[in-house]
């Protein structure tokens, strides 16, 4: 190990881990603010969907009673025709009557036919009087019903106008909510990405002295040659000590958050491609991925760590850093990494 730094040359200061960390951070800032927007979308969509439904039933019924409208101003129109014709009948009958009145007081010989036409004629006026009345009467009662008309469109538009104001009300709270939450989960995720930018960097004054651990993005890579023998799960003695100052780092980790960040340690498990030999008692590389990161999680609790700050999980040798099939390649695949991350 000391010649392979010696060949490496002296130490330089590395800036790639630290411009993947930004650049990790605003991505995930990215999907957070992409999935905040994707869900006021859906609840402003829904919203306006019911909005949408509420005021096409309101102009439905304001066309509806405007047809009603128009078609009893119509009858209100043929009625006060007939009014108009009936009131003409009555005028003429009237004059008829006053001409036959004044043959009869100048003696006329025709008296007695007078006198009959002037009954007709006063029978007549009586029936053009009722009809006329009762024109009157539906003419009232059309008023009427015109005005209650009239009264009930401009509830109607009241409701609209109330409905179109809730609705435009409702927009404008969704809209400063979401802008509220993104500055929220914003702040989250930068005050989230500073402690993990401090728990590296206590990860890089623990592990100093190993020139095989490596940062790749924002995950902390141990090789698995180094914590574990070939195909087991057990963890070597060597490295106990350097996973107990881990442990106490990550309990420094808990008393710094605070509590309303819902934070984790994420250990991960990888294999490299080649299959199992048979004298393991695992079936596939999953199950030893899985059992790796499992035995470095109980080690941690062990030491302390509380439980629901750690998840275990096994990727076998689906996630590989390296696609070649060199010895090399094989060697960097088999590793365990650590994340800090939100649950």
């Amino acid at each position: 190990m000391a010649s392979a730094r010696a060949r490496r040359g002296p130490s330089r200061a590395d800036y790639w881990p630290g411009f993947v960390d930004a650049m990790s951070t605003l991505l995930l800032v990215f999907i957070f603010l992409s999935s905040i927007f994707m869900l006021a979308q859906f609840f402003l969509s829904q919203e306006i969907s019911g909005r949408d439904t509420v005021l096409n039933r309101l102009n439905s019924q304001i066309a509806e009673l405007t047809e009603m409208l128009a078609l009893e101003r119509a009858r209100g129109s043929d009625l006060s025709d007939t009014l108009a014709a009936l009131q003409s009948n009555l005028e003429t009958a009237e004059g008829e009557r006053d001409r036959l009145r004044e043959l009869l007081d100048r003696g006329s010989g025709a008296e007695s036919a007078a006198e009959g036409r002037i009954t007709q004629l006063e029978g007549d006026l009586q029936e053009e009087q009722r009809l006329s009345q009762s024109a009157m009467a539906q003419v009232e009662l059309l008023n009427q019903q015109i005005a209650a008309l009239r009264r009930q469109i401009g509830a109607l538009e009241s409701a609209l106008e109330a409905s179109e104001s809730r609705d435009r009300e409702s927009q404008t709270r969704i809209a400063d909510l979401g802008r509220r939450l993104n500055v929220a989960l914003a702040q989250r995720v930068q005050e989230l990405s500073r402690y993990r930018s401090d728990f590296f960097g206590r990860l890089r004054e623990i592990l100093a002295g190993r020139s095989d651990i490596e940062i790749v993005g924002d995950r902390f890579v141990l090789p698995a040659s180094v914590i574990f023998p070939s195909g087991s799960d057990e963890i070597n003695a060597s490295i106990q000590g350097e996973l107990d100052n881990l442990a106490t780092a990550m309990k420094e980790l808990e008393v710094q958050i605070p509590p309303e960040i819902n934070w984790v340690i994420r250990v991960d498990g990888h294999t490299d491609v080649r299959p199992l030999s048979g004298f393991t008692r695992f079936r596939n590389n999953w199950e030893l991925s899985a059992a790796r990161a499992i035995a470095v999680v109980r080690h941690l609790i062990a030491q302390g760590v509380s439980p629901n700050r750690l998840v275990a999980a096994g990727f076998g040798e689906y996630q590989p850093l390296d696609p070649a099939t060199t010895e090399e390649a094989y060697a960097r695949n088999r590793r365990i990494e650590l994340k800090l991350t939100e649950r």
